[in-house]
């Protein structure tokens, strides 16, 4: 019994043994079911903040992305409504010179985008300091341009367009600004400029005009009948360098200073074609500066308006553009019609040359009152028509009316005094009188040739003066003054009772005519001349025919 007693004593102990190392394990996998439960509540709170963190980080990447996308359009709205320190010490210190032309353009966009802001606090924060920077602006402009002006009031010596080509147009920009911003300032300036521009012309063309009065008292050429003045220049070929001045490209003009030399002498149509060649050019240029220097630009210095913020895609206070009517910058919409602006600019240009208007036209009527010889006045009346489209091409239409104007004054006096010289052949055919201030005119054959060939030299010269062919008023008046000299000739030889002789004398005055018109190589050309020598020539052969006939008939007496 010791050894089992003893035994079982031993495997008493192992079990105790066995069950305190049970007991601990037990002990032990309590405490991991605690730890392992502790650590998945942890666990669980890691994962929530790991999930709010993501979401976080989300919300950051977003905002990030929302800042990146104002952020350009922030920077230009920065960079439009603040106004650099460098343009504001310019405006408000410096005068007015080349510089300022670019610093107008930027000072004018921010004025634009400040207003077009005008929800942006930072924008009205600044509209007192930029208005205030215009109304310097405006104010140093406006004594700049006065300055400029003087000049031209001041002397009449002047160079006129080395001032408008050279000074004005180049500061052209800073009127804009004017015209857009300050409009009042603007309108106040163009009448400085209408008022100083029309004294300068007015007394640069009185004295012109009063030098070639001078000239053309020295020259006094009066109109007669052509039976009256072909007896005094029957002999005097057709004078193709006063015809030139139915050219523009012509003898050269005459100038102011040639009255004082008391020999210098000019034919009318010479001064009258100074005298326009001198005012289309003025009026022209005058014209065209205008066009450019006052017609108003409604265009605004450009803005990117895709970056900036006065695009409707901004996430800043996005505002619509406002309009400029009514702004208290003065700015001004686009109103009216491109006539109304082209009317506005004929009347300035009117306001401007009424006086030059006057004294032309005076000069005009001097040279027409009491009218001049037929071919001078035809000379004057082709100069019109090619200056009339001279100017056209210039595009200035209101000198273009005035010299319509002209135009239609002297075309009655040319027809009046066409009739006269017809009358005049009538007259005398009929035996009753050569002209209005000449005594009776007996018919002669002297007579009757002078008369045909002052006929020649006035066809000779009506189709130099005539470049088109079917021009009514001079071929209707040269159809009826050559019938009017066939009944002359016939008139004169129906005198002779002897049919040869009368037929052999129609001979001698047709052939005068022939050889007069073939001598004129500068018209020969012209459809109008071969008409007339063929008309003549005809004539020719049939008293040629009849000079034979009779002969025949008296030979088999």
């Amino acid at each position: 019994m010791p050894a089992p007693l003893g035994r079982i004593t031993r495997l008493s102990k192992e079990f105790v043994e066995l069950h305190e190392q049970v007991q601990t394990s037990v002990n032990l996998l309590d405490s991991l079911e605690s730890f392992l439960s502790t650590f998945q509540k942890d666990l669980t709170a890691v994962s929530g903040q790991i999930s709010e963190l993501q979401d976080r980080s989300k919300d950051i990447d977003n905002r990030l992305k929302s800042r990146r996308k104002i952020e350009k359009p922030l920077s230009n709205l920065i960079a439009d409504i603040l106004i650099p320190p460098a343009l504001t010490t310019l405006i408000l210190d410096s005068p007015v010179d080349e510089t300022w032309i670019m610093a107008i353009e930027d000072l004018e966009r921010h004025l634009e985008v400040i207003k077009a802001r005008s929800r942006v606090k930072a924008a009205r924060d600044l509209g007192e300091v930029v208005e205030g920077l215009r109304i310097v602006a405006a104010t140093k402009l406006r004594v700049f341009f006065l300055a400029l002006f003087q000049p031209i009031r001041n002397s009449v010596t002047t160079n006129m367009q080395v001032l408008q080509t050279s000074v004005l147009i180049k500061y052209r920009p800073l009127f804009a600004f004017l015209q857009r911003q300050a409009a009042p300032v603007a309108h106040e300036l163009q009448r400085s400029y209408v008022g100083a521009a029309r004294v300068y012309y007015e007394t640069g063309f009185r004295r012109y005009a009063r030098s070639l009065g001078y000239i053309k008292a020295r020259t006094t050429e009066k109109f007669e009948t052509i039976v009256n003045e072909g007896e005094k220049s029957n002999d005097i070929p057709v004078d193709l360098d006063r015809l030139s001045n139915s050219q523009l490209d012509g003898p050269s003009i005459t100038l102011a200073y040639m009255a004082d030399d008391k020999a210098h002498a000019k034919h009318p149509e010479a001064l009258f074609r100074s005298l326009l060649l001198v005012f289309m050019d003025n009026a022209t240029a005058e014209y065209t500066f205008e066009k450019l220097f006052f017609t108003v630009e409604h265009t605004l210095p450009s803005l990117d308006t895709q970056n900036s913020l006065l695009s409707p895609l901004s996430l800043l206070s996005p505002t619509d553009r406002q309009s400029n009517a009514g702004s208290d910058y003065g700015g001004r919409s686009r109103s009216g019609t491109v006539r109304d602006e082209q009317a506005n600019l004929d009347a300035i240009w009117k306001q401007v040359f009424d006086p030059v208007l006057e004294y032309v036209q005076t000069f005009v009527k001097t040279v027409i009152e009491p009218p001049p010889p037929v071919v001078p006045l035809l000379t004057m009346i082709r100069l019109t028509e090619h200056i009339v489209t001279e100017i056209e091409n210039r595009s200035c239409p209101p000198g273009v009316t005035f010299m319509f104007g002209l135009r239609l004054q002297m075309w009655p006096v040319f027809q009046k005094l066409m009739n006269e010289n017809l009358e005049a052949l009538k007259k005398l055919a009929e035996g009753s009188g050569g002209g209005y201030f000449s005594r009776a005119a007996v018919l002669t054959e002297a007579s009757v040739r002078t008369i045909c060939t002052s006929y020649i030299k006035l066809f000779a010269t009506f189709v130099i003066l005539t470049e088109k062919e079917d021009e009514t008023m001079i071929f209707s008046n040269l159809l009826r003054m050559r019938q009017e000299v066939e009944k002359l000739i016939q008139r004169y030889t129906a005198q002779t009772s002897d049919a040869v002789a009368r037929a052999t004398a129609q001979s001698t005055f047709y052939e005068i005519l022939l050889r007069g018109l073939n001598k004129g190589i500068q018209s020969v050309a012209h459809p109008k001349s071969q008409q007339e020598l063929a008309y003549w020539s005809k004539l020719e052969e049939e008293a040629r025919r009849k000079i034979i006939s009779v002969q025949q008939a008296r030979t088999r007496r």
